[in-house]
């Protein structure tokens, strides 16, 4: 007999496993029936046939969702995406806002749900750091090898001489999961509020509802200030913050581990250099991969489906 603890302490499995313990019961009790009559074996036998296959197939179900689950949990279906202006002074933030825009649109072709946590514009309207939570079915599958530097080299509209100027951003992927592997502690926590900007209407300039946290042994920091209430918005600094320190605790371990993950995509460190962006010569290309796409302005509308499938094609062929 299987041990149900594990299907008994899922919510998913729970009315499962109680179907299985009561079949259980009636092959005892069927067992017990024929023991004291052997005239009733063969009817017996019979119903036993049933009940195990139907014990076989509540395992098997229960077996699928526990398995699902932990694809779930390695590949979750929401993830904040956090981009922050690099080199390149107010270039940089207009970048960091283009990159902005090319997932917003990706997520629309998906079907994604793609939503502002907290924005911080620059004087051209740029993004000096904005962050965005992203739900949608094989999300972080899909987008967890956008994690690093990027780097465009473009002339910009000021630049009267016609000189190219590099400029970068940086890209961090963080899942959210259920699971989390560690506890935060309060006392480890400093939380301000402060009064929202932008839109919202008059509530958000008068009362403050947008959080800041700040994890004080690592030093992260996290804002959420686009929720209606400062109880949501505190909700969702939190739920950034575990992600945060949940992609900082895998990023030390891949470190740790790099010389012997042959799945590895470049190293997971968000300070990698992985793309860049030659608007010049109409060519993107990942260093990590060595491959280019043309037609720049249909990758920054949305069109990068060819570089993350390629991506995850290569990362498959290494887990191989």
């Amino acid at each position: 007999m299987i041990q149900l603890e594990k299907y008994k302490n899922n919510v998913k499995t729970a009315f499962f496993a109680t179907q299985y313990e009561k079949l259980v019961a009636d092959e005892q009790a069927s067992l017990a029936m024929a023991e004291h009559d052997p005239s009733l074996a063969g009817l017996v036998a019979d119903e036993l046939i049933d009940t195990r296959s139907q014990m076989e197939n509540i395992q098997k179900q229960m077996d699928e969702i526990l398995i699902e689950e932990e694809k779930e949990e390695e590949f979750p279906n929401e993830i904040i995406l956090e981009i922050r202006a690099g080199v390149g002074g107010e270039e940089a933030a207009l970048f960091a806002e283009k990159l902005a825009h090319m997932y917003e649109r990706y997520a629309e072709t998906r079907g994604w749900t793609f939503v502002p946590v907290d924005e911080s514009k620059s004087a051209l309207g740029g993004y000096k750091d904005a962050s965005f939570e992203v739900h949608g079915l094989g999300i972080y599958e899909d987008m967890r090898f956008e994690t690093g530097v990027h780097r465009i080299q473009r002339i910009p509209a000021t630049e009267k001489s016609g000189r190219v100027h590099t400029s970068t951003a940086s890209v961090a992927i963080m899942p959210i999961r259920k699971r989390v592997k560690f506890e935060i502690l309060p006392s480890d926590l400093l939380i301000e509020t402060s009064r929202s900007g932008g839109k919202g209407g008059q509530n958000v300039n008068k009362v403050e509802t947008a959080v800041r946290i700040v994890h004080v042994p690592t030093g992260l920091d996290v804002r959420s200030t686009n929720q209606r209430s400062q109880g949501a918005n505190k909700e969702k600094a939190l739920e950034i913050l575990t992600a945060k320190l949940d992609a900082l605790h895998e990023e030390k371990e891949a470190m740790k581990h790099s010389a012997n993950r042959k799945s590895q995509i470049g190293t997971g460190d968000r300070s990698e250099k992985i793309r860049t962006y030659n608007v010049l010569q109409d060519r993107v290309t990942d260093h990590r991969v060595k491959e280019s796409w043309h037609n720049i302005e249909t990758i920054f509308d949305g069109g990068i489906e060819p570089i993350t499938s390629l991506l995850k094609e290569k990362a498959l062929e290494l887990e191989g």
